[in-house]
């Protein structure tokens, strides 16, 4: 049976991974400049995580898909997280960050379909709208809370610091992933899916990549993280090297401020995509990807990169509902949502590797205003792709049932 103690279990899970993940963004950028990587060596030292996760994130969902413990396999994860953390903070030099990137991207990639997993079996398809908007409520907040802890690390002991806390908010999300009851058993929710293991007979990986629906969105998930992953990391890269003072504050800023806006919207992405569709709110949330880049290429002061990214939270709000819900739309009831999520993973990997290396290059051998018109370009992509192929994956049976099904709580 699901208890309620599960379910806030799930919740403080999502809030202290969070706070260990948080570790990795812009932070990697800030620390490795001030150790004087430039912006090409720092973009190329990312691209081998975001390399590593493209290449584990097929293999990684299937292996969920076959596990019957989720549970397990969301913990080997955080244990190497914590080993990343460990290693970036041993020391900025090449081999130790080459190999927390690699271990991080590993990591990663189960993390996601092993949460994801377990959400879809606590909770099942007709709830999972809300129970994922839910998850990113928490997540947002404890990104949130984590950035600020971590920025005043960063400024007042050392960017060092900052990875040595990552490593040591970890242990809670494993207190809290021991607290989720087996998700196994039976939903108790009315008219819960059964877990999507065991719905129906597996369709084969060939019959998944036909699937119109999932290549047209993977297609979104490549331009959305090409203008989107490097946006962020580039721009803490020319905080630092223009600015001396409350850098650690300033992108800390830049990381709160999105954050409460995900968790201010989460809850309404998941319940208005149960509404409404899942292609309109997917526009409104891709479009503030180009506006977002384009405001970063006219901005002078530093401090003003903080309204900028209210636009992140946007645009975060909606794809962090939207991959899983789209997933279990696409392959939840033929025993592939894991791997489905992991395809998805390995287009999002595919763009972010892609935006590292590629706004690294151009920053360094052009400028940074030319790097962002360039993001802003694949992001006006993106919006255009989902607009004129993006076909709608909500069926009207689904619909009926999450009009007749009371919220998961």
């Amino acid at each position: 049976m699901v208890t309620a103690r599960s379910l806030r279990a799930l919740d403080w899970m999502n809030f202290f991974v969070a706070n260990v993940q948080t570790g990795f963004g812009p932070f990697i950028a800030s620390y490795l400049a001030s150790h004087k990587w430039t912006q090409g060596e720092i973009g190329m030292a990312l691209s081998v995580g975001t390399i590593s996760a493209m290449v584990s994130q097929v293999p990684a969902g299937a292996a969920v898909d076959a596990m019957r413990n989720k549970k397990g396999a969301a913990a080997w994860a955080i244990f190497a997280i914590i080993l990343s953390a460990v290693l970036l903070a041993s020391s900025p030099t090449v081999l130790p960050v080459i190999a927390a990137e690699v271990f991080h991207g590993f990591a990663s990639c189960m993390l996601v379909p092993a949460m994801a997993a377990i959400s879809f079996a606590l909770v099942g398809r007709q709830n999972l709208g809300d129970r994922l908007g839910r998850n990113a409520r928490w997540a947002s907040i404890g990104s949130a809370v984590a950035a600020g802890l971590m920025g005043l690390f960063g400024e007042y002991f050392s960017s060092r610091a900052v990875f040595w806390l990552t490593a040591a908010l970890a242990m809670p999300a494993l207190v809290a992933l021991s607290m989720v009851q087996h998700t196994g058993t039976v939903n108790p929710l009315p008219q819960a899916a059964p877990e999507p293991d065991a719905a129906e007979k597996r369709e084969s990986l060939r019959e998944l990549l036909r699937d119109k629906r999932m290549l047209v969105f993977a297609a979104c998930i490549v331009l959305f993280h090409l203008s989107n992953a490097a946006m962020l990391n580039l721009a803490a890269g020319e905080v630092t090297a223009g600015m001396g003072d409350n850098v650690q504050l300033v992108i800390a800023a830049c990381i709160i401020v999105p954050q409460a806006i995900v968790a201010m919207m989460s809850p309404w992405v998941g319940r208005s995509a149960q509404r409404w569709g899942r292609r309109p709110i997917l526009l409104f949330g891709f479009s503030a990807l180009p506006l977002r880049a384009l405001l970063f290429a006219g901005v002078s002061s530093p401090y003003l990169l903080v309204p900028v990214q209210m636009l992140d939270g946007i645009s975060a709000a909606v794809f962090g509902v939207m991959l899983p819900l789209i997933a279990a739309d696409v392959a939840g009831g033929k025993g592939r949502y894991n791997l489905c999520i992991g395809l998805f993973g390995l287009a999002a990997g595919i763009g972010a590797t892609l935006s590292t290396a590629a706004a690294g290059f151009i920053a360094d051998r052009f400028s940074n205003t030319v790097s962002f018109f360039g993001l802003a370009a694949a992001g006006a992509l993106a919006v255009l792709l989902v607009w004129a192929a993006m076909p709608e994956t909500r069926d009207s049976e689904t619909l009926e049932q999450a009009e007749g099904v009371p919220e998961a709580r």
